[in-house]
């Protein structure tokens, strides 16, 4: 019944089909269309078929994968490989939740043992590097559609707030444990970590344009820009540069803000 379903949709359709049924399947769907399992056996298909996907994708490329391969390749029905994820970019939003939560993970890890806001702000963003490298060589393919504002790709889309907040978090507890954090302004310190993951952005994009060995470009960009962005979050608690500070502030919310899909959660 789930292959007939699956049929009548066109593979790798941008729109959002309605999710059937599948077995091992207990929960609805979470934002964006991505079943959300609860049950062992589901939470290992959903699992194999993100996985064959992100194969598939780099042996055949992106728009030549469709859902109808991953899930011959994964062994499961076209029908089951739709109620996890519903259109084949959502399988992209899998990927980046499931990057975004190892990099949290491994950068938290790193970070441990410091308390230098410099330090644990380039630890940070490396360790994005290390944990996206695998996927350097297809990276630039998905990036043609997350540029498009309208994509639900977009980093800044409303789909991709999962990911996002994860990596607020993130940037929010490298602020947060460092020295420097019970020095700043407060409303500075609420708005930095969705700054700091704008920088995040900043690194993305030259990383996926980079094409020198293990990105050394991207990973010297990290290096001598962290200590800059450091010191200009320093400056920003004397009294001289309060009047620069709170321009900033307005910038930030009146105009970056906005534009960020669903704020991360508080």
């Amino acid at each position: 019944m789930d292959d007939l379903a699956a049929t009548n949709r066109t593979d790798g359709e941008n729109g959002t089909a309605e999710a059937s049924a599948a077995p091992g399947a207990e929960s609805g769907p979470m934002p964006g269309a991505r079943a959300q399992p609860k049950t062992d056996k589901s939470e290992a298909t959903r699992a194999l078929i993100l996985e064959t996907a992100m194969r598939l994708f780099q042996e055949r490329g992106y728009e030549k994968t469709t859902m109808r391969a991953i899930a011959a390749e994964a062994g499961v029905s076209v029908g089951n490989a739709y109620y996890y994820f519903s259109a084949k970019e959502f399988l992209i939003q899998g990927f980046y939740d499931r990057m975004t939560y190892d990099h949290a993970a491994d950068a938290r890890n790193r970070m441990a043992n410091t308390r230098d806001f410099a330090e644990r702000l380039e630890i940070a963003l490396t360790s994005w590097l290390d944990t996206a490298a695998p996927y350097h060589e297809f990276a630039a393919q998905f990036f043609r559609t997350a540029a498009d504002p309208t994509s639900s790709l977009s980093p800044f889309s409303d789909e991709s707030h999962p990911a996002r907040a994860t990596a607020v978090e993130l940037f929010r507890d490298v602020l947060a444990g460092s020295e420097l954090a019970p020095k700043l302004d407060a409303e500075l310190v609420e708005l930095l970590p969705d700054v700091l993951w704008l920088h995040l952005m900043v690194v993305v994009l030259y990383w996926v344009f980079d094409r020198t060995p293990d990105t050394e470009r991207t990973r010297e960009f990290v290096r001598r820009s962290t200590p800059m962005a450091a010191r200009v979050i320093n400056l920003s608690r004397y009294r001289v540069f309060r009047p620069i500070v709170r321009d900033a502030k307005g910038l930030i919310q009146d105009f970056i803000l906005p534009t960020i899909g669903k704020t991360a959660v508080k």
